[in-house]
C-alpha cells in the first residue's frame, strides 16, 4: 500500500505541553494538530498509547495491555467540558511544565479525577447508551482487562502469583469474581470508554485538518499483563505460568551485550492453530484507532532472538522462526489492505528482506545511521532511499540530531559536511538533516519534535538498554511558540511535501 508524499512530526502525546503534569488528549493535542496543518505537515506519529506504570519506568513499549488505553493520557479538561468534573476538581492540579512529565503526580491526580467522574457518570450525569455500545464493541478484551486491573490492585503482585484458581481462570471462580467486583469492573470499563471517546474525537479532528495519525505497535507484551493472563497458551510459559523463554536482541549498535527485554516469547505454533486470532484482533483494533501503523521490531516476524529466562544478558540466545508470511496473509484475508510500516532496523538477514519484499510494507531509513565509512553504499544515505519508504532524522531510540552530532567522531562529521557540500556544525546540523529528510524520495519524512526545535542530548526520549528517567521529555509552551509554522510550510512546499 502506498502513502501520499508528505512530512510528519514524531511527538508522543505525553510530550505535549499542558498544565497538568503530562501531555494528554486535551486542548494542546488539538492545538498541535492545528500547528501540523498550518506548517504543511500531513502526518503525526505517536508512540504506543497502551497503559504502563512505574514498575516499567512508564515505557510505552512495556504495557500491561495490548488493547487498553493509558488513563494518564485522559484529559481532565475534557471531562470538565463534558460535565463529569467541576472546575475545582481541575484547577488545583495545575502545575508548571519544566520539560518533564511527572507521571507519579499524574497517576495520583487522574485516579482521583476519574473516580469522581465515574461517580457522576453512575448517577446519571451522562447518557449510558454510548457506554454500553462501547462495552459491546470491545467485549473480546475489555472484561478481561478490567478484571485484571481490579485483581492487580487487590493482590499487588503479578498474576502468576495470584491464587491458583484465579491464576488459571477456573470458570466458577471467574464468574464469581465478575459478580463480586461488578462496580469496580464498571469503573475500569468507564475509564477505557473515556479514553477511546477522547481519542476518537481527536482523530476525527485530525482527519478534518487532513492530518493522518501514525500509531505504533510493540512486538511483545509484558508477562504481567491482561493479555498473558487471558491467553497463557500463546506464550512460552512453564507450569507455574512464569516465562520459560524471554525476548531480546543480540549485541548490536546500541549494546555490546545485546538487549534483554524480559518479555515472554510467543508460542507461534499455538497462535497459528487458531489462525493468529489474537494478532488479528490486535491489528484490527489499532487500525480502528490510527490511519497507519508502525510495526516495531519487524525482524521478529521473520525470526526472533530467544533467551532462557535464567540468563542475565542477551548474549546466549538463539534465532527462532517467527510466523513469516502466514500471519500477514491471514491479516490481509481478514482485514484487507494493510497500511503498515515495517521497522526494519537492527540486525537483519536475507530472510527479513525477503519478508519485507513479500509484504510490500515500506521500511525505515534513519539519517543518523547514514554517515559511516560506507556512506556511499549505506542504505540510510539519501541517494539510496526508495520512494516506498519512511525516512527519519532519528527515532525515539536515537539521540537528538544535535546530541548525535556532538557525540560523533571527526570523520563522521567530515563525511556529513562533504555529503551536503557545506560546513555542518552543532548550530545548523538539525536544519541540515531536516532538509535531507524532506528532499529524500521516500514518501514520508518524519522529524522528531526535538529536531524541529534544535534541542540537544538532554532532551532525548529514550536510551535503549539503559535505566533511568527516560520517556519523560516534554515540550514546553515557550518552545512550541518559538516555532514559526510558515517557515516549515515553505520547506515542505519546496520539497513537494504539501
Amino acid at each position: 500500500m502506498g502513502f501520499k508524499r508528505g512530512s510528519g512530526i514524531l511527538l508522543h502525546i505525553s510530550s505535549l505541553h499542558s498544565h497538568y503534569g503530562v501531555g494528554d488528549l486535551g486542548p494542546e493535542a488539538f492545538g498541535f494538530i492545528d500547528f501540523l496543518a498550518e506548517s504543511g505537515h500531513a502526518y503525526w506519529q505517536v508512540l504506543p498509547l497502551n497503559p504502563t506504570d512505574a514498575s516499567q519506568g512508564y515505557s510505552p513499549y512495556s504495557c500491561y495491555s495490548a488493547f487498553a488505553g493509558n488513563p494518564m493520557l485522559i484529559s481532565t479538561e475534557e471531562l470538565y467540558r463534558d460535565g463529569l468534573l467541576d472546575e475545582e476538581d481541575v484547577a488545583p492540579f495545575k502545575k508548571d511544565n519544566e520539560g518533564r512529565a511527572d507521571f507519579s503526580f499524574v497517576s495520583k491526580y487522574k485516579a482521583f479525577a476519574l473516580e469522581k467522574a465515574f461517580r457522576r457518570f453512575r448517577h446519571g450525569v451522562a447518557d449510558k447508551g454510548e457506554f454500553e455500545l462501547f462495552c459491546q464493541a470491545n467485549v473480546l478484551w475489555l472484561e478481561d482487562y478490567a478484571l485484571y486491573v481490579v485483581l492487580k490492585s487487590k493482590y499487588k503482585t503479578s498474576w502468576s502469583s495470584w491464587p491458583k484458581d484465579i491464576r488459571d481462570r477456573h470458570l466458577p471462580t471467574f464468574r464469581s469474581l465478575l459478580k463480586t467486583y461488578s462496580v469496580h469492573l464498571e469503573k475500569q470499563k468507564f475509564i477505557q470508554y473515556v479514553f477511546f471517546r477522547q481519542f476518537e474525537k481527536l482523530h476525527r479532528y485530525a482527519a478534518s485538518r487532513q492530518i493522518q495519525i501514525i500509531g505504533d505497535i510493540p512486538f511483545y507484551v509484558n508477562h504481567d499483563s491482561a493479555d498473558c493472563w487471558t491467553s497463557p497458551g500463546y506464550f512460552k510459559l512453564n507450569s507455574k505460568k512464569l516465562p520459560r523463554k524471554i525476548a531480546g536482541v543480540p549485541p548490536d549498535y546500541f549494546s555490546e551485550t545485546g538487549q534483554l527485554w524480559g518479555f515472554p516469547t510467543y508460542n507461534w505454533a499455538a497462535l497459528s492453530r487458531n489462525n493468529f486470532d489474537w494478532w488479528v484482533r490486535r491489528i484490527a483494533h489499532n487500525l480502528n484507532m490510527f490511519d497507519i501503523l508502525r510495526l516495531d521490531h519487524f525482524r521478529a516476524f521473520s525470526a526472533f532472538w530467544e533467551v532462557d529466562a535464567a540468563e542475565e544478558t542477551a548474549v546466549k540466545g538463539s534465532w527462532m522462526p517467527g510466523p513469516d508470511m502466514a500471519l500477514f496473509q491471514e491479516l490481509e484475508r481478514k482485514l484487507g489492505d494493510l497500511p503498515l510500516i515495517a521497522e526494519d532496523l537492527g540486525s537483519l538477514d536475507e530472510d527479513v528482506y525477503a519478508l519485507i519484499a513479500a509484504t510490500g510494507f515500506p521500511g525505515m531509513r534513519v539519517l543518523q545511521f547514514a554517515f559511516d565509512e560506507n556512506v556511499g553504499i549505506n542504505v540510510h544515505s539519501p541517494h539510496l532511499h526508495v520512494s516506498h519508504g519512511v525516512v527519519y532524522t532519528g527515532t525515539h531510540d536515537n539521540n537528538t540530531t544535535i546530541g548525535w552530532f556532538n557525540a560523533s567522531g571527526k570523520e563522521e562529521k567530515r563525511r556529513l559536511s562533504a555529503y551536503v557540500g557545506k560546513k555542518v556544525n552543532p548550530k545548523n546540523v538539525h536544519q541540515v538533516m531536516h532538509r535531507l529528510a524532506l528532499m529524500s524520495v521516500a514518501d514520508i519524512a518524519v522529524i522528531p519534535m526535538q529536531d524541529i526545535l534544535g534541542l540537544g542530548e538532554g532532551h532525548l526520549m529514550n536510551r535503549p538498554n539503559s535505566t533511568g528517567n527516560y520517556w519523560r521529555w516534554r515540550m514546553t509552551e515557550e518552545q512550541f511558540l518559538s516555532v514559526f509554522p510558515p517557515m516549515l510550510k515553505k520547506l515542505n512546499e519546496l520539497y513537494g511535501r504539501t
